[in-house]
């Protein structure tokens, strides 16, 4: 059993190349106490509370461990990115925000701009990943967690060597559907993307603030049905600049394309920044 968040298992990496053949693997992961499926990492974003302490000082240290070591694992996947000039998004939001939806029309709109290569976290079933497959993606790799509810640095890892994706590409880390571990784990990223669905109600930062305080980017999403909503837009943009006075936000629709130029804008940024800071490398 997980110290820090309670959810043990074994993650199965499948690769699925374009046009190809799905590979699969399986990976373990050990804890310090013998048990499988190592978690942890606040090492990119440090302002990471830890998890609260059970009590037992045991358990403490224990967590202490685990996370320090997820921590220099993320700092390895972070030099790894790099040095091959690759800007990498960990992409985050509870089920059904619309990740995979932004992510297939994201693909579309810049093939021949930007290569995007994905790495899919779910518990199960590669649904996503085919769907970032059809879509064009440059490579997809689909991690299943299992009982696991979030992604951590040592799978990242595993799923970066299988995607090896080109030099100067964009790797998004489409995280497993959660508000709450996916948030404590360091992966090596460069920047971390929330989205919010409207249709989820504007009170989510309230009631998960450490999600939005560690965000650098958070995407408020299917903004074409806010008519028929009582999203408050204004509330939530507040909840956000308390939390997080540095995040920039951005409202889009992926169904109209509403907002997504300036999405666009922000990937080619990044993206071009991290080229140019690889190439003085």
């Amino acid at each position: 059993m997980c110290a820090t968040c309670g959810c043990s298992g074994e993650a199965t990496i499948r690769v699925i190349p374009a046009g190809g053949q799905d590979q699969e693997h399986q990976h373990a992961y050990e804890h310090g106490h013998g048990g499988r499926h190592d978690h942890g990492g606040l090492g990119h974003h440090a302002g990471h509370p830890a998890p609260a302490a059970s009590g037992d000082g045991r358990t403490v240290a224990l967590q202490q461990k685990v996370l320090a070591k997820n921590d220099r694992l993320a700092g390895s996947n972070r030099d790894w990115l790099r040095q091959r000039a690759i800007f990498a998004i960990n992409l985050m939001s509870s089920p059904g925000a619309g990740k995979t939806t932004l992510l297939e029309r994201t693909t579309r709109d810049l093939a021949g701009d930007v290569a995007i290569c994905v790495i899919e976290g779910d518990q199960a079933g590669a649904l996503d990943a085919d769907r970032m497959r059809s879509a064009g993606s440059q490579g997809v790799v689909q991690i299943n967690t299992g009982a696991g509810c979030h992604l951590d640095a040592e799978m990242v890892a595993a799923a970066l060597r299988a995607l090896d994706p080109p030099e100067g590409s964009v790797v998004v880390i489409e995280n497993v559907g959660n508000l709450v571990c996916p948030a404590l784990f360091d992966l090596g990223e460069a920047a971390r993307v929330v989205l919010a669905s409207v249709t989820e109600g504007d009170d989510k930062p309230r009631k998960y603030p450490h999600m939005f305080s560690q965000a650098d980017l958070v995407l408020v999403t299917k903004t074409d049905l806010l008519p028929y909503l009582t999203f408050d837009t204004a509330r939530h943009a507040a909840d956000v600049r308390r939390l997080s006075a540095q995040a920039q936000m951005l409202q889009v629709s992926a169904t109209t394309g509403a907002g997504l130029p300036d999405w666009y804008a922000w990937l080619r940024r990044n993206a071009a920044a991290a080229a140019q800071a690889g190439s003085r490398e």
